[in-house]
């Protein structure tokens, strides 16, 4: 079976990551406008007609935006926890608000089945109103989502370690933070440990505990102001290099650009 991911867009603009076999597919948050992710989709070929459900991380803003119109206007059902689904009625930030009828619950640590897709919720450490990654299995390949995550706790290292293709935040890179213009609430919120992580903090992580089935590493959420995409694959190229890692042969590594989709990655 064909799996297919992309990234739609990937940072403080907007989150959406697109995964699909030849006859559905399901997105990981929305949160780029709805005329972005019609013109992206029209570009690569998909259709939102085949779109499953959309499986939303946490209520920030750059996840949430297309959301309603989604569920609204396409059918299409939103999964998330009690709490997301909360703080998802009470945001400002969407273009149309999310109706009840396709509200659809999801418990961390739950398994469920979507044709194709065998999707796991799971807790990881942010600061919205609840916070999530997910973990999808397909054709026993095993993408794992963990976007927005200050620090990597014990439940993030277990769906890590399962990740054939994993997407990770490398948020910032520390110098870049400390000598730049944010505000010091700001820069001490970002660099918490419920707030996103670093560049150094998640290359030596993934150095020091390389899944062994992992293939493809996709550097994601980084920032416009705090990081550049060649200095976090630097870091991570580096980080792996010490732990005699190759970066391109032994592990494909990709920072995703922040407003420009990726290419549609095919995996048989």
């Amino acid at each position: 079976m064909k799996v297919r991911f992309m990234s739609l867009g990937s940072g403080s603009s907007g989150n959406c990551y697109y995964l699909g076999t030849d006859n559905e597919g399901i997105l990981i948050d929305a949160g780029i406008g709805i005329r972005s992710i019609k013109k992206i989709f029209k570009e690569t070929g998909l259709s939102l007609e085949n779109i499953r459900a959309v499986f939303v991380t946490h209520d920030h803003a750059d996840h949430i935006k297309a959301v309603g119109h989604l569920a609204g206007k396409h059918n299409i059902p939103i999964y998330a926890t009690q709490e997301v689904h909360y703080g998802i009625s009470r945001s400002y930030c969407m273009t149309e608000k999310l109706d009840k009828e396709h509200t659809r619950f999801i418990r961390k640590e739950e398994t469920i089945r979507l044709g194709d897709f065998e999707i796991t919720c799971f807790g990881v450490p942010h600061d919205g109103t609840d916070n999530v990654g997910y973990c999808v299995v397909i054709d026993g390949k095993t993408f794992s989502f963990l976007t927005d995550i200050g620090h990597i706790t014990e439940t993030a290292a277990k769906y890590i370690a399962k990740a054939n293709y994993l997407i990770l935040e490398a948020n910032y890179d520390e110098t870049m933070l400390q000598m730049g213009p944010y505000p010091y609430h700001l820069k001490m919120r970002i660099a918490s440990p419920n707030g996103h992580m670093c560049n150094r903090e998640m290359a030596d992580y993934i150095a020091s505990n390389m899944p062994e089935g992992l293939k493809y590493l996709w550097l994601c959420h980084l920032s416009k102001d705090n990081n550049h995409p060649e200095l976090a694959y630097k870091t991570v190229e580096m980080a792996l290099k010490e732990k005699n890692i190759i970066a391109g042969q032994d592990l494909q590594v990709i920072p995703l650009k922040r407003t420009v989709p990726s290419e549609l990655y095919c995996f048989e």
